[in-house]
């Protein structure tokens, strides 16, 4: 490579770089140490379009990550606890929120000399980082490391830039091509850095080292805006139904905003020029941009306000299919896995959806239902399981904090106890129940551990509501005392020549089944820090178990 276009394309790309990898542990640790906070903040805008709106604005300048803001409240909306109406407020805060970067770059990356401050953030970040591995105050550190690597890619794009402004000019002036030009630029840089923070820092350097004109710099940034919303379809696919609406109203923000800002921009750029003068502000391109990047993002949210409510019943007609499927999954897609605390939360209402099948499973088996209905169950509880586990698999690619470790080691213990509930279920289904006569002792047995086991299952099916220990443990004692009286009474009947042995067998298999699906319900019930238990079999195995010889 010729060692004069080295020169000019090291340092820009070497920049650029830094900026990237800056911004990326930068929000990588916001998110991390910040987790708690953002759920916080966020479970407080349910009350009208201003608290939504602020809470979008508030989270995303806290966490410097527009998409975490998102996944979050994709992640609220999964869970119940935000409405589709509401949270469309959340995203649009959101994108006001993320022109809080280009601020960032313009009052303080390009206004002071930065270098003495980078290097310095970058230490005390890496230390921290080193000695807070797995704690909050190591996410700190890591977004503080962040912070210094950022400043000093904008160091070297602010110096780069200066170096070619005599020689060498972006394209100017104010006719369609060349804005469209423009605003070509601001899309393709997003689209290939994923980044529309780094694509708008670049459009702010150059503008203060003067490659590019305000006008010309403010189409770039509209483009960025544009170039978000690619990254939102992408992350669409495969995912959610509320994760597609939350990216359908991002990219419907977006363009309309962009639209708008589009047809309004030499009337808005000289307006913002005039108002800059008029305040006292010194006559500086970057600040005029992040000025006008915030205020046409306002503008969309102006412009919304009286479209919300119909954009809010089209999108909750949008993407219904696959909520119909009960196979496929309804809350885990990538997307969460931005925010480890959030992706847990995702995680554990997918697990309950696991544990619904379940107890449904090992309701009908208890009832004698039809084996094929449980065998279709079963299949679908197989498949979400599978998916479960993949998911978790890219989990463990994101750092997360101790207490979230040991919440998902609970939860996949859970996911255990139901696999392992469904398991035995289906192996009762299997079993033709023995129908003993009317009034007889056995009958009564039989009919007070149906009862007995029903109100257990039922009670721990996690869709019905979250149950008290001490309700659990008093359902499970019952359940228990009437099997055993069932088995003494399948037992005695056999020694009586009362049923067939080889029918006292399957009762007592089928029984010893439904009992085993029983206790694993009871113990997922359980609370978030009960002791792992000490016999967990295979899937099936109590199924075999020689009931007839006394065991159990």
């Amino acid at each position: 490579m010729d060692v004069s276009l080295l020169a000019l394309i090291g340092p820009l790309v070497g920049g650029l770089g830094l900026f990237l990898l800056g911004m990326g542990m930068m929000t990588d640790g916001l998110k991390l140490a910040a987790g708690p906070a953002l759920q916080g903040i966020l479970a407080a805008a349910t009350h009208t379009r201003w608290h939504a709106l602020g809470s979008g604005i508030l989270v995303t300048a806290l966490v410097q990550a527009s998409g975490a803001v998102t996944v979050a409240t994709i992640g609220f909306i999964n869970a119940g606890l935000l409405s589709l109406a509401p949270a469309l407020w959340v995203l649009f805060g959101a994108n006001v929120g993320s022109t809080m970067t280009g601020w960032l770059v313009a009052a303080v990356g390009l206004k002071f000399k930065i270098e003495a401050l980078a290097l310095p953030l970058v230490g005390v970040g890496a230390v921290l980082r080193l000695t807070g591995s797995g704690r909050r105050h190591g996410a700190i550190g890591t977004a503080v490391a962040g912070f210094g690597l950022l400043f000093m890619g904008i160091g070297l794009l602010q110096q780069h830039f200066a170096g070619l402004a005599g020689q060498l000019s972006l394209p100017e002036g104010g006719g369609a091509l060349v804005v469209l030009a423009q605003l070509l630029i601001g899309v393709l840089m997003t689209v290939l850095m994923q980044s529309s923070s780094a694509s708008i820092a670049i459009a702010l350097t150059a503008a203060q080292g003067g490659l590019i004109g305000a006008q010309g710099a403010a189409a770039v940034v509209i483009g960025a805006n544009i170039g978000t919303t690619f990254t939102a379809l992408v992350a669409a696919i495969g995912a959610t139904p509320n994760a597609r609406r939350a990216a359908a109203a991002h990219v419907i923000f977006n363009l309309i905003t962009a639209c708008v800002a589009l047809a309004l921009l030499p009337w808005l750029v000289a307006a913002l020029t005039r108002a800059q003068q008029a305040i006292g502000m010194a006559d500086d391109p970057a600040l005029l941009l992040a000025l006008f990047h915030t205020t046409f993002n306002l503008l969309g949210v102006v412009l919304m306000w009286p479209l919300a409510a119909g954009l809010t019943r089209w999108l909750q007609r949008r993407f219904r299919a696959r909520e119909e499927d009960q196979a496929q999954l309804q809350f885990l897609d990538d997307n969460v896995l931005a925010v480890p605390a959030l992706a847990l939360d995702a995680l554990e209402r997918e697990i309950a959806r696991i544990g619904h099948l379940a107890a449904r499973m090992a309701r009908a088996a208890l009832l004698g239902v039809e084996t094929g209905q449980v065998a279709a169950d079963h299949r679908i509880a197989y498949a979400l399981d599978v998916a479960v586990e993949r998911f978790v698999e890219r989990m463990h690619r994101a750092e997360m904090t101790q207490p979230i470790s040991r919440r998902l080691a609970w939860t996949l213990r859970v996911m255990r106890y139901y696999e392992t509930a469904s398991e035995q279920a289906l192996a009762a289904s299997a079993l033709t129940p023995w129908m003993a006569a009317t009034g007889t002792a056995l009958a009564q047995a039989q009919a007070g551990f149906t009862r007995h086991a029903d109100d257990l299952f039922a009670l721990c099916d996690p869709q019905q509501g979250a149950p008290s220990p001490g309700m659990v443990t008093i359902a499970a004692d019952r359940m228990e005392r009437s099997y055993q009286t069932l088995k003494a009474a399948l037992l005695l009947a056999g020694a009586d020549g009362q049923m067939p042995i080889a029918a006292m067998e399957q009762a007592l298999r089928r029984s010893s089944a439904l009992r085993r699906a029983a206790q694993q319900m009871t113990k997922a019930s359980g609370p978030f820090d009960a002791p792992a238990a000490a016999d967990e079999p295979s899937a099936g195995s109590d199924a075999r178990e020689p009931e007839a010889s006394g065991s159990g």
